[in-house]
């Protein structure tokens, strides 16, 4: 496998990663950009699970904040995630790469239903396979849905895609003091309160024995690297 640590990984991305510099919508620029480097890992064999957010769009648990429906804002935010979706799956099969996207929520006209094994057959062909829609429930962050889905296509890994190098003591555009973790465990990210993933994403992978790296998307290259097995941002596991 050319040297890839990873044989399957499953890399989430949030929706605001796709705003790039502009804070909203999508970034043509940075889509081009997250295309790369996924052609280029799926250049080295790997098998390749996206998950995306929708937060670029629409975050539903602002607007509940603000007064909307719980639930309704949940199903607003999902159905973001799939406009994302089909951005990315445009893009990627323009730079030549075969992809299928699959949703929690049954949209037939646009893609297919998330169905586990059809999901890893698509991967074992060599597409790329873009999980839209989160769990499909409400009240489930979609770092949740990476690892439910992660563990479900028995990934080898979850990367998730940020702004910052990895895990800090602090958030680091705030505080220069911030202590970067190179490694952790799972208990040590739910005692200390870190900001990695949400409670139920780190119990799921530390129940399933999980590792979960976290990288900065925007220094080109850090997929790659992340895959071939460089030290590249913060890798949570059992014996960290």
């Amino acid at each position: 496998m050319a040297g890839a640590l990873y044989k399957r990984i499953l890399l989430k991305l949030s929706g605001e990663v796709l705003a790039g510099e502009q804070g909203f919508g999508i970034e043509p620029r940075r889509l081009v950009q997250i295309a790369e480097e996924v052609a280029g890992v799926h250049a080295l064999g790997t098998q390749i699970g996206i998950v995306i957010g929708g937060g670029n769009i629409f975050r539903g648990l602002s607007a509940s904040a603000a007064g909307m429906d719980r639930v309704n804002a949940d199903y607003m935010g999902m159905l973001a995630t799939v406009i994302n979706a089909l951005a990315l799956q445009d893009q990627l099969e323009r730079s030549g790469v075969y992809t299928r996207v699959q949703s929690a929520i049954t949209m037939q006209q646009l893609c297919e239903p998330f169905i586990r094994r059809r999901a890893i057959r698509h991967l074992e062909k060599g597409r790329v396979v873009i999980m839209a829609g989160g769990t499909g429930n409400p009240y489930f962050t979609t770092d949740t849905a990476a690892v439910l889905r992660g563990i479900e296509i028995e990934a080898d890994v979850i990367l998730k895609a940020t702004k910052v190098d990895g895990v800090y003591s602090a958030d680091p555009l705030l505080d220069p003091h911030a202590k970067f973790y190179e490694r952790l465990n799972y208990l040590d990210v739910l005692s200390r309160g870190l900001n990695v993933v949400d409670k139920a994403a780190i119990s799921l992978c530390m129940d399933n024995k999980l590792p979960l790296v976290v990288f900065n998307l925007t220094q080109r290259g850090n997929v790659k690297r992340v895959v071939l097995g460089e030290k590249v941002g913060t890798l949570v596991s059992v014996g960290a």
